[in-house]
């Protein structure tokens, strides 16, 4: 069971680097993939796809990016969803508790 639990900890991980902007992965690609691992290790982070699993739920959708930003003493992921009638939510999860802190509203 562990092994599956950090296969998908791997997977979320690449997820999340695969995610960031172009522009942010060739300044920095090895760093961020590092820090999020290194976060996710030491138990300061939740893993992504569990966080997903939370957003899906607050706002149905499909997730078309994610960050992984510190904002107010903590780390967040802020997601881009696009729901099935066009409109695009934000969304930020606290990272370390994996409650939803809000976000921005609906935009077309």
């Amino acid at each position: 069971m562990k092994t599956v639990s950090m296969s998908l900890a791997a997977l979320g991980v690449a997820a999340l680097v695969l995610a960031l902007p172009a522009a942010a992965r060739a300044q920095d690609d090895d760093d961020d993939h590092d820090r999020a691992r290194d976060l996710y290790e030491r138990g300061e982070i939740e893993g992504l796809a569990d966080i997903m699993a939370i957003v899906r739920a607050k706002a149905p959708g499909e997730i078309v990016a994610v960050d992984l930003i510190r904002a107010e003493g903590k780390w967040i992921y802020r997601f881009q969803v696009v729901a099935a009638d066009g409109r695009r939510r934000i969304v930020d999860v606290d990272a370390g508790a994996g409650g939803v802190l809000g976000g921005e509203g609906d935009h077309r």
